[in-house]
């Protein structure tokens, strides 16, 4: 376990530094996602519409959890206005 708990100390720096990037440009992290979906959407000529939105819904969700972990009531984002 000694190699598992030097490899999370020296990642920490990092994950900090990600979540801070994240709350930061969370807005235009979801607009980027939402083109590339489409984008890979019209390119699949809709094939795969359903997996697309699946994936782009679970990547906001992830990015939302990431941004808002440090916020006040954990990582949950908070509701849409």
């Amino acid at each position: 376990m000694g190699l598992l708990h030097t490899l999370k100390a020296k990642l920490e720096p990092a994950k900090e530094k990600v979540g801070h990037l994240a709350q930061q440009h969370e807005g235009s992290i979801g607009e980027r996602l939402d083109k590339v979906a489409k984008a890979v959407d019209s390119k699949t000529h809709g094939k795969y519409s359903d997996r697309i939105s699946s994936g782009t819904g679970k990547a906001k969700d992830a990015l939302g959890k990431i941004a808002h972990k440090d916020a006040p009531g954990g990582s949950t984002p908070p509701p849409a206005s």
